[in-house]
């Protein structure tokens, strides 16, 4: 990395590396830290400068909510919904449920949608042992399911322990 430069200014060593996903399309920016702080990107602990925050203090007490007296408490951590306001961080699990009216227009505001559409993480590549233990309990359903003659779902299953099984040689 030591050949990397800023890619705005190109004079030093980048130290903000910035990944972004439009539109499925993933960028990745590497900038310095006077051309990261220009563009709003400081690396900094303190809480105001992050873009949650700036949302929900832009955002009008109507669109969060908060025209209900602060927009309560929770009664688990007591929290209130001017303290999460400030610190943008909940206090416990059952905040969710306290605050559950003022959350998911927040979350449609800032993320577009209140469910989770992502991706679920596979890891790379699983070590033989793990591919095995697969195997092994994809042959037991296989077992079960002809046991029981369900032969669709045996067929299925089939499918799967030949994808998953090295490819092994005639001999």
């Amino acid at each position: 990395m030591a050949d990397m430069k800023c890619e705005s200014c190109g004079s030093t060593e980048p130290v903000v590396h910035l990944t972004q996903i439009v539109n499925n399309e993933m960028s990745t920016h590497h900038l310095c830290q006077g051309c990261a702080a220009e563009k709003g990107l400081q690396d900094s602990p303190d809480p105001t400068n992050y873009q949650l925050l700036d949302l929900i203090e832009k955002a009008s007490p109507d669109t969060l909510g908060a025209s209900q007296g602060g927009g309560g408490q929770c009664a688990f951590c007591g929290l209130t919904f001017d303290d999460f306001r400030k610190t943008t961080r909940l206090g416990c699990p059952q905040c969710y449920e306290a605050f559950s009216d003022h959350l998911p227009r927040l979350l449609r505001r800032i993320h577009g949608g209140v469910r989770h559409v992502g991706k679920v993480y596979l890891p790379p590549d699983p070590s033989a042992s793990e591919m095995e233990k697969r195997l092994e309990g994809l042959r037991r359903k296989l077992e079960r399911a002809v046991q029981s003659e369900d032969f669709e779902r045996a067929a299925e299953i089939r499918d799967e322990i030949q994808v998953l099984e090295p490819v092994q040689s005639p001999t």
